[in-house]
């Protein structure tokens, strides 16, 4: 809506509006029932999609004021507002997970694989035929269905979606480039191109080439990028003690593994004012998270001029420090082999795979086929700010994944129990 301008003044910036208005979206409220890593909680609270959007959007705007304050050091007589730069990046960290389907990142897999292993790859050349872009579903990218979900004018609603700063929007692009461009991640699909390029270009982005587009990342993804490498890394073994699949011994020295010698004697010490060990490796997790903040400020304001040029790192986190680096991938390590492959994880990938693929089947079998008498009733379950009846079977497609990728956990799992006739109304 960059032609409306609202005369009035108002005491909240447009970046602190930017955050207030995702905090109040129903998009974000579905996150409490989207699988982070481990399954939806029982007795045991664990992380979902909301818990750590919220937390990764604390340290955000940490790396953010820091950031910030140290720029303006640095730049005394710049024009520039650096002080917004901590709400700009709480905002994109909040943001950054929206688009991402239910059942974790096994969502993303179930839906690349219909398309390259299921029925869906059947689609490929009407839709290329058409002039859709088969790669944004055989790729399918949560980054980049966070950007559709965020600017698309879905039917009924008001142009421009949430109506973002083109700052924020820029920030929580990892992959600023085009499926074409990519085996892999990519930042937007075809159907919001023209938009990205127009945020893009508007923020002094670097084009590396025009087709297929690809441009270098904002200076402000760096910093969204810190935030969530931090915080899920550092959660999920958190977590993993909660539940019992790693030891409190082996939480800990994951963990004093990122300090030297002598810090690890004091903190050994100050965990003697405590004897709950929640509480003991809660120290720890917070004295670790100050510590990768400051780490990844450091990188960020070294690399600073690089990362201006379009010659930045691949990511912060990978810069740091010696010891930190070296405990950073033995987290990580350890995370792949015994949480990751966790009974209770694989599960809850292989349910998920199976939901989403059977929806995945069943709307889109509907959209192609919209006069059968079964396919009405299905299409009757799809709300209107869908667009299934549009022109081209590609933006039809992309309808489907937007309701599918929009549900929670929960209600996927019961829309697919009642499709198949598991679980009935009450008469």
């Amino acid at each position: 809506m960059e032609k409306y301008h609202d005369e009035k003044k108002h005491d909240r910036t447009d970046f602190q509006r930017d955050y207030d208005r995702l905090i109040f979206s129903a998009p974000f409220r579905r996150l409490q029932n989207k699988t982070q890593v481990f399954p939806l909680p029982g007795s045991i609270f664990v992380h979902n999609r909301l818990t750590h959007s919220v937390e990764v959007s604390c340290v955000g705007r940490s790396l953010g004021i820091i950031v910030g304050r140290e720029l303006r050091r640095k730049y005394p007589d710049s024009p520039a507002d650096f002080e917004e730069i901590s709400a700009i990046v709480a905002a994109g960290c909040l943001a950054h997970d929206l688009g991402n389907p239910p059942f974790g990142h096994s969502g993303e897999t179930a839906i690349t694989s219909y398309f390259t292993e299921g029925k869906g790859k059947d689609l490929e050349t009407a839709i290329r035929e058409e002039g859709g872009r088969w790669e944004d579903f055989t790729n399918f990218e949560g980054n980049a269905n966070s950007i559709r979900m965020l600017i698309h004018q879905f039917r009924g609603r008001r142009p421009g979606g949430f109506v973002m700063t083109y700052s924020m929007l820029a920030s929580i692009v990892k992959y600023p480039f085009s499926s074409e461009a990519s085996s892999g991640k990519f930042g937007f699909f075809k159907s919001e191109e023209a938009d990205f390029r127009t945020i893009a270009d508007d923020m002094g982005m670097i084009c590396l080439q025009e087709s297929p587009c690809m441009y270098v990342r904002h200076p402000l993804v760096y910093l969204v990028e810190a935030a969530d490498d931090i915080c899920y890394e550092i959660m999920d073994i958190e977590d993993a003690h909660k539940l019992g699949i790693l030891s409190s011994q082996e939480t800990i020295e994951l963990f004093l593994n990122f300090f030297e010698s002598d810090r690890q004697k004091h903190m050994c010490h100050t965990m003697e004012y405590v004897h709950d060990v929640n509480e003991q490796i809660a120290y720890l997790r917070s004295s670790v998270i100050g510590l990768l903040v400051d780490e990844c400020v450091k990188v960020f304001l070294d690399k600073e001029e690089d990362i201006l040029k379009g010659k930045g790192p691949k990511s912060l986190i990978k810069e740091i420090s010696s010891q930190a680096n070296e405990a950073y991938k033995i987290s990580t390590s350890v995370s792949f082999k015994r949480i990751y492959r966790a009974k209770d994880v694989v599960d809850i990938e292989l349910a998920g795979h199976r939901i989403i693929g059977f929806l995945l089947d069943k709307f889109i079998t509907a959209i192609q086929n919209p006069e059968a008498n079964y396919s009405k009733l299905l299409l009757g379950r799809v709300p209107e700010q869908f667009e299934t009846n549009a022109e081209s079977l590609y933006e039809r497609i992309l309808a489907v994944l937007d309701f599918v990728s929009g549900m929670t956990d929960v209600y996927a799992l019961d829309l697919y129990r009642k499709i198949t006739g598991m679980s009935l109304p009450t008469v």
